[in-house]
């Protein structure tokens, strides 16, 4: 009797040739067939990964192949110089800059490099500190002039994650842009965690990084779904927050979300994402103590957490690239935003930044950990100390945010309407000199073209900000000092030798915080070219207009990358016809 028992339970086991589920049939698995999910994946928990080709549908990996196919077709016929659709609508890309109507020269003191609207200064004092928070506004230019299946996501995928092989494309488009929006991860770990449980990142990062691919494809018809990998990040933001062993990923995120609106010109939303990032990443002392005493801060008790000291070298290296991240986020933007910073480094060694100063990622990978944080490390480079592990590309990343923010900072001891005191004018003698001192253990802008791309993008980001921050600093005496006149034409013209070292590949690489530093090296060579053309006698404007020639079309290739410099560019257009 239990012999039969044991044959008709193995019958009911068995299935026609064909009916197992795509992944019992990959894995040589007996399946039973249940739908929607079989015992073997719910088993397995990759319940909804149980997909059946049963000949009444298509599975998704043949919607995405025959997808790529039509956009792919759709792609020629829109590259045949014969074909013509009345559905396809052309994108104007200035349909949306608000220029302004004012003919006046906007180099002038008395004018500003923009529109009201947009002006990066206000135009109602010289001698006050740049104004760029009338750039909210802007719209994002995301052509879709391709209308395709919604393949990215489907009713059968969990809540905020697109299919595997999707994933893994998107992460291949990012990977090489991760220093462009400033995030350094480990991208071989990024990738495992895709499909390892417990080692996957929160859904809030990973939707961020797939709405950064999204991005950065622009004008490939990817870019059409920004909008929806930034409302899965969005909504899975919350969820995040209430889980303790993911704030390192909730960071990250944060910082990818406030760089994406800021470069599409949404400044309110790019603020506040940068201080979300920063108020946590000073909620849980990640730059102003050891990582296990950052654990003790934020939790006791907890069995799991994030900010555990790990034995793998690679994650406390992490965990520091993630401080820098949002170190170089809020200081770089609160100069552009006009807002005040919000990690704070005092010379109170309690209120100071002992994070040690950022490497690559490949150096912690094979061990590197500085562990000296005794040091406050912000507070000693601006003293003058220099340290062997300050000189790393990262590190140099960082000091030349330090500096751009402190140009900013030390405006605010200047009482409009008055005579600089002794005091000011001693600070502004230093930190120019710390300047000059940085710049000196840049790579030289000559020898850019021979070091690696991706060093190369940030070397050309340091530069330009460090030359900015003379610009900023000494902007405001311009118009009355000579000397201050003369610093701010040197610095720019630094930063157009700097342009002519970037090829047309590496615009897209650019980071975003480089659209705000030629708008003041736009607005110091137009003020330049203004006072040349009003002098008298006469005096050749050619190198002048030269130079201003090579700044549009550098902000024209940046534009479509970065669509925050367009005000600026439609205005300088102007002026040069």
């Amino acid at each position: 009797m239990s012999n039969n028992n044991s044959m008709d339970k193995a019958t009911q086991g068995t299935l026609q040739r064909g009916k197992a589920c795509l992944r019992c049939r990959k894995r040589k698995m007996r399946c039973d067939g249940a739908k929607p999910a079989c015992q073997q994946c719910i088993k397995a928990k990759k319940g909804e990964a149980c997909e059946y080709d049963d000949g009444k549908g298509k599975t998704r990996t043949q919607i995405l192949r025959e997808t790529v196919a039509k956009l792919e077709q759709r792609i020629r016929d829109l590259e045949d110089p014969d074909y013509v659709a009345s559905s396809v609508t052309l994108y104007d890309p200035h349909s949306h800059c608000h220029s302004g109507s004012s003919p006046s020269s906007f180099g002038s003191p008395e004018s500003s490099y923009l529109s009201t609207s947009h002006s990066p200064f206000p135009s109602e004092s010289p001698t006050s500190p740049p104004d760029w928070s009338h750039v909210q506004g802007i719209v994002s230019p995301i052509p879709s002039p391709f209308v395709t299946p919604n393949i990215f996501f489907d009713d059968h995928q969990p809540p905020f994650h697109p299919p595997p092989e999707l994933g893994q494309m998107l992460l291949d488009i990012f990977a090489p842009h991760r220093r462009q929006c400033g995030l350094a991860i480990h991208m071989g770990q990024l990738r495992d965690s895709l499909s390892s449980g417990p080692k996957q990142r929160h859904p809030v990062l990973m939707n961020a990084i797939y709405l950064w691919a999204c991005f950065v494809s622009r004008p490939e018809p990817l870019c059409q779904h920004e909008e929806h990998y930034l409302q899965q990040a969005l909504v899975a933001l919350p969820e995040a927050l209430r889980l303790q062993n993911k704030v390192i990923d909730v960071i990250q995120a944060s910082c990818l979300l406030s760089l994406y609106f800021l470069s599409t010109g949404r400044l309110l939303e790019g603020g506040y994402h940068a201080n979300a990032a920063a108020a946590l990443a000073m909620q849980i002392g990640l730059g102003r103590k050891s990582f296990l005493e950052a654990q003790n801060f934020l939790l006791s008790g907890c069995t799991e957490t994030d900010l555990k000291p790990s034995k793998f070298d690679i994650q406390e290296g992490e965990r520091i690239l993630t401080f820098w991240q949002v170190y170089n986020l809020d200081r770089c933007w609160s100069v552009v935003l006009r807002k005040p910073c919000i990690i704070h480094d005092g010379p109170d060694p309690r209120n100071a930044i002992h994070c040690p100063w950022p490497q690559e990622i490949a150096d912690y990978e094979i061990g590197y950990i500085d562990s000296n944080i005794t040091v406050q490390t912000i507070q000693s480079f601006l003293a003058g100390t220099m340290s062997p592990s300050g000189f790393s590309i990262p590190a140099l990343r960082v000091k030349a945010s330090t500096l751009f923010a402190q140009a900013d900072h030390l405006l605010t001891d200047l009482t409009p309407g008055t005579k600089p005191s002794a005091r000011f004018t001693e600070k502004m003698r230093s930190l120019e000199h710390t300047i000059t001192l940085f710049l000196s253990t840049l790579i030289p802008v000559h020898q850019l073209d021979v070091v690696l791309p991706e060093e190369k993008h940030s070397l050309i980001v340091a530069h330009t900000i460090a030359q900015s921050g003379i610009i900023h600093m000494h902007r405001p005496f311009a118009e009355e000092v000579t000397v201050s006149f003369e610093k701010c034409t040197q610095a720019a013209r630094a930063c157009i030798a700097i342009i002519k070292h970037i090829t047309d590949q590496d615009f897209g690489f650019l980071e975003p915080i480089i659209a705000p530093c030629w708008w003041s090296v736009a607005d110091i060579i137009v003020g330049e070219l203004d006072t040349l053309e009003a002098s008298w006698p006469l005096i050749d404007c050619t190198d002048v207009r030269n130079d201003l020639g090579t700044l549009l079309y550098a902000m024209s290739r940046l534009a479509p990358h970065c669509p925050i410099i367009a005000p600026a560019l439609s205005k300088l257009q102007k002026r040069l016809s």
